[in-house]
């Protein structure tokens, strides 16, 4: 009997073929022919809506996939995939479902930490996940550049351009590559946030990621975000680029390096919108698209309709943590439910696992819910979220005020930004109870300067003159119709870091400086001399 990967290794060569005459043929319409390489999760959830949207205006996409991808499907009608088969990660590297949940309750464990031994156990988890995830990183890509027909294949299909999210950077490699101009999908990078490989980034004022600090620091809270800018720095340095360098050193031209191939790229399509994010550089190849996967509200089915009009004058409280993690510690789960239960409200709560013992009768459990459709249901008045970018900004786009339960990664930033908006709560799972919940949860129901706020926070966010969905699919077939875009590309970054920040400039003023002081003290030392041995003659 053929095994598993048999039958891959039979189907590759026709997966190929099929690449071959797709990218040869199908784009006599005149769409534009996009390779594409997503991260999984919910990066892959906000992907997919731009290519949906490039599927409705006639370009031709082939994804490349990993065979261990939890949400990207082999089979659809938006684009064609290739599936790619990475050698297996160590046993200690295995990413199984409860991977995401372990790594949350050590994040309520960090919590409960005084802050300085939570900064070093945070810098320590970071760097240990960054070399698993680059570690997995680097075996995709090895497993496509290794396999000279499947390049062949994709260097003889022509493709405009690679669209690509490089929070890890397989795709980005892939592109220098193939020398393909590339399009990012993007908000974070390497170790942090992708601005501070590409702008200016100040810690001075520019918040680093994990930081749960705002732009206006004092100079306790500027010592800490400098602190944090270094590890960022070291961190990239020290763990991130040394993975590639054997795959460099095999596949690229001596001299390649990591960070000039990351900044190289044509268009950055930011997920930002500076309604929610803190002002900060820029530069002119980021387009900002903050929000773009949100839309009007769809009718809901019947049985979740009749629910949310069961609710009366009260209305509902909405509950989801995202994707990544299915369901709070037990303990958790039952302060939630029980304060829940104490509301006149009724509740969805997209929930997985046991199910509550302190659950009320107001209170519908969903494996899955239409989170858009009931953020933007009249009936919705808040809106429990871990602060995961998607939801914020759902939240955003239809005006729900947010409690913030944050769990994970960035999610404790961004309702730091939603909070300084005065849009928000946030409260600490680590520590909760349900009294703090209740009290908070009540508060941001019935004080009216939250939906306000996020109210005012939606007019800003949806008073421009592009969507920022249609600002995306414009910006991309700007790439594929010029052929790049490398006029919006800086020059700073060939600079060598000592002319980057004008070293050498100051060394040529301080020069003529230093040498004019040195004539000076040099004359007036002789003419003291000069003096003085007069003065001993006379006497």
């Amino acid at each position: 009997m053929m095994s598993c990967n048999g039958k891959a290794t039979v189907l590759r060569p026709i997966l190929y073929l099929l690449v071959l005459v797709w990218g040869c043929y199908g784009n006599s319409d005149g769409g534009g022919r996009i390779l594409v390489f997503p991260e999984d999760g919910s990066h892959w959830i906000n992907m997919e809506v731009i290519l949906l949207e490039l599927h409705s205006r006639g370009h031709h996409i082939t994804v490349l996939r990993s065979a261990e991808s939890w949400y990207i499907p082999q089979n659809s009608p938006l684009y064609t995939s290739v599936t790619v088969h990475p050698a297996p990660p160590p046993a200690e590297e295995d990413i199984g479902p409860d991977f995401y949940t372990v790594l949350m309750q050590r994040s309520l464990a960090l919590r409960k930490m005084l802050p300085v031994r939570r900064f070093l156990e945070q810098q320590k988890d970071t760097t240990a996940m960054l070399t698993m995830f680059h570690g997995r990183a680097l075996r995709l890509i090895s497993a496509i550049l290794d396999d000279s027909i499947l390049v062949a294949k994709l260097r003889e299909s022509r493709f405009d351009l690679m669209f690509t999210d490089p929070t890890f950077p397989t795709g980005v490699l892939l592109a220098q590559y193939l020398s393909l101009p590339a399009v990012y999908n993007i908000r974070w990078l390497n170790a942090g946030e992708a601005h501070t490989i590409i702008a200016p980034t100040p810690p001075s004022y520019v918040p680093m990621y994990n930081s749960l600090l705002s732009d206006r620091m004092d100079i306790l809270q500027r010592t800490e975000n400098f602190l944090r800018y270094l590890a960022i720095v070291a961190q990239e340095r020290l763990v991130i680029v040394p993975i590639y360098a054997d795959l460099l050193r095999r596949h690229f031209p001596p001299g390649a390096d990591l960070f000039s191939m990351q900044r190289s790229a044509d268009l950055w399509l930011m997920r930002v919108d500076f309604v929610f994010e803190f002002p900060r550089p820029t530069m002119p190849n980021v387009v900002y698209v903050g929000g773009f996967q949100c839309r009007p509200a769809r009718p809901l089915p019947a049985d979740l309709e009749a629910f949310m009009q069961s609710s009366g004058e009260h209305g509902v409280v909405v509950m989801s943590l995202g994707t990544l993690v299915s369901a709070l510690p037990k303990e958790v789960s039952e302060v939630v439910a029980l304060a829940f239960a104490q509301l006149p409200h009724k509740v969805v709560w997209r929930f997985l696992g046991e199910r509550p013992a302190s659950l009320g009768n107001n209170t519908l459990l969903m494996d899955w819910l239409p989170q858009n459709d009931l953020l933007g249901h009249p009936k919705t008045r808040a809106f429990v979220a871990h602060g995961g970018t998607n939801g914020i900004y759902e939240a955003i786009y239809h005006g729900v005020p947010v409690l913030g339960l944050p769990l994970l990664f960035d999610q404790f930033d961004n309702v730091l930004r939603l909070q300084a908006r005065g849009a928000t709560r946030v409260l600490e799972a680590a520590t909760l109870t349900t009294e703090d919940f209740l009290e908070a949860l009540e508060d941001v129901l019935d004080n009216p300067s939250y939906r306000g706020s996020m109210q005012k926070l939606s007019r800003l966010h949806r008073d421009t003159p592009l969507a920022p969905l249609a600002r995306a699919t414009f910006w991309i077939e700007y790439v594929i119709r010029n052929g790049g875009a490398s006029h919006l590309r800086t020059d700073a970054y060939s600079l060598p870091w000592y002319s980057y920040y004008s070293l050498d400039v100051v060394m040529v003023l301080l020069v003529p400086c230093v040498a004019s002081l040195w004539a000076f003290i040099f004359v007036c030392s002789r003419l003291c001399c000069r003096r003085s041995r007069k003065k001993t003659k006379h006497d």
